[in-house]
């Protein structure tokens, strides 16, 4: 993974030795105070009618202030955290041709640190690509000119948090023909090697063996058979267990319910559950968390062949439910079926599985807000964290009159409802909460809390914006890591404070 060095000064900007500076400033109106440290540069951008809007972007030569390369980015009226990730996140991302670049933003709060971390780490991320010859490359260092200095845990953090949004990047941009199964169980064996953390790699053999049906049926037409992998985080002050899902298709062609060639283009995508939870699950254990964090990767290869799953045929789910796979496209809930399994067994106190699931959800959301589905409570703590982190998300229904579409007439489930497109990922979500299993405190217990994040859409990003570049965004990263930080809390969610992941 690639993303660039973070370094801290109390010193000015302008006394910065670095090869460019990069200044974030509000409309002009409200940044008297600090242009008057800058001298000669107010005329010159009231000259170039300098916005100050989110995101809007000027190199300017400014010889009174700095003879160094300046760039100026808007930042808003009143720049927060969110504001500062995404605006200083998209300089470092557009200003190429500089190893080592300064970044400040004087006229923002000392406590939004953070977010303007986040964003030039995020904003500087590059993937070593297959190309012959690369364009000018961004920053390989980042000095963030700041009025305080940054604890020591700040700093781990927002390092923490750059290296998950990396390492989701890195494993969804791979070419799929590297990156199988057993390949992305060896990923996960190496990226965990050095930490606490225990790594159980379930090979088809043991899949048929403990009756892993779902995920070896979607896995059967592919020359490279499927893997279940288990992650397990388990301090010993841990009070809380949060279980991750995560959907890990490494290439999806729908099965024998093939895909159009169009449809078939970046679904290399679409382990992006799994290359999730890994990240969170290794962010967790770097900082610490006092939380026990296990994660379940449900990996396999979505093929046609002559080995292939058939419409119409039944796979037999590790809890003993029948489903009769009608669309062997919708492959990913019948995979996550086993995880939601295996993750209820070892009874966590919340479940949040994490999918590109639906291309429903596109339709209904678009591309930046992720579909969040489940229990009331555990949904309200996700979304509180998502609020937190900057991350769109929406709660959407899980209806209780669509429940009879799940029907099927010779198994329990069908999971796929043909010739009827509505509600696709309302039927995903009840699809999925089947296999959520109990507290294990008695037939009154009730359902395992659980939360079902849908990021077909948020996953992928159609065109860059902010900090994040065309392709992989590692939604949800930030808002899982703060969601477990919750719990570390006195196990509620709702009780970390607004600053945490800013």
């Amino acid at each position: 993974m690639a993303f660039p060095e973070l370094s801290t000064s109390t010193a000015p900007l302008t006394s910065s030795t670095a090869d460019a500076l990069v200044l974030a400033l509000p409309p002009l109106e409200h940044a008297s105070a600090v242009l008057d440290d800058l001298p000669g540069l107010a005329p010159i951008l009231r000259g170039l009618a300098f916005s100050g809007t989110i995101g809007s972007t000027v190199r300017v030569h400014a010889p009174d202030a700095t003879t160094m390369p300046l760039f100026i980015v808007g930042t808003g009226e009143d720049p927060d955290a969110d504001t500062l990730r995404e605006a200083i996140g998209q300089a470092v991302r557009t200003t190429t041709g500089f190893d080592r670049v300064a970044v400040a933003a004087p006229a923002a709060d000392a406590g939004t640190w953070s977010g303007a971390a986040e964003g030039a780490l995020i904003g500087g991320y590059r993937f070593a690509d297959y190309k012959k010859e690369s364009g000018p490359g961004r920053a390989t260092e980042i000095v963030l000119h700041w009025p305080i200095e940054p604890t020591a845990q700040d700093v781990a953090r927002v390092r923490a948090v750059a290296a998950s949004v990396a390492l989701v990047k890195d494993l969804v941009n791979t070419p799929a023909q590297w990156q199988g199964p057993q390949d992305l169980a060896e990923a996960a064996l190496a990226e965990l090697a050095s930490l606490p953390v225990e790594v159980t790699v379930f090979d088809e053999a043991e899949l048929e063996a403990q009756g892993f049906g779902g995920i070896l049926g979607i896995g059967q037409g592919s020359d490279r058979p499927p893997r279940l992998v288990h992650l397990d985080y388990a301090p010993a002050d841990a009070a809380h267990h949060v279980a991750l899902v995560g959907k890990g298709i490494t290439f999806d062609t729908g099965g024998l319910s093939l895909k159009p060639p169009a449809g078939m283009v970046g679904m290399k995508f679409d382990m992006a559950g799994a290359a999730t939870v890994l990240a969170v699950v290794r962010a967790a254990a770097e900082l610490g968390l006092p939380v026990h964090v296990s994660g379940w990767l449900c990996l396999a290869d979505n093929m046609p062949s002559g080995r292939a799953l058939r419409p119409g045929d039944v796979v037999r789910i590790a809890d003993g439910t029948s489903v009769e796979v009608l669309n062997t496209d919708a492959e990913g809930r019948v995979v996550l079926a086993d995880g939601l399994v295996a993750a209820s067994r070892t009874h966590p106190d919340v479940i949040v599985d994490v999918a590109t699931l639906t291309g429903a959800i596109i339709v209904a959301l678009g591309h930046r807000h992720t579909g969040v589905m489940g229990d009331d409570d555990a949904v309200a703590a996700y979304l509180a964290a998502a609020a937190r982190a900057g991350e769109l998300a929406w709660h959407l229904p899980l209806p209780a009159h669509m429940e009879d579409e799940l029907d099927s007439p010779i198994a329990d489930l069908q999971n796929a409802k043909i010739g009827d497109t509505s509600g696709g990922s309302l039927f995903a979500g009840l699809f999925l909460r089947r296999f959520v299993g109990g507290t294990g405190e008695g037939a009154d217990g009730g359902r395992i809390p659980w939360v079902h994040l849908d990021i077909a859409g948020s996953g992928t990003a159609k065109s860059p914006f902010g900090s994040t570049d065309k392709g992989p965004t590692a939604a949800t990263v930030r808002s899982l890591l703060g969601f477990i930080e919750g719990h570390a809390a006195h196990g509620d969610p709702s009780s970390v404070e607004a600053e945490v992941g800013r």
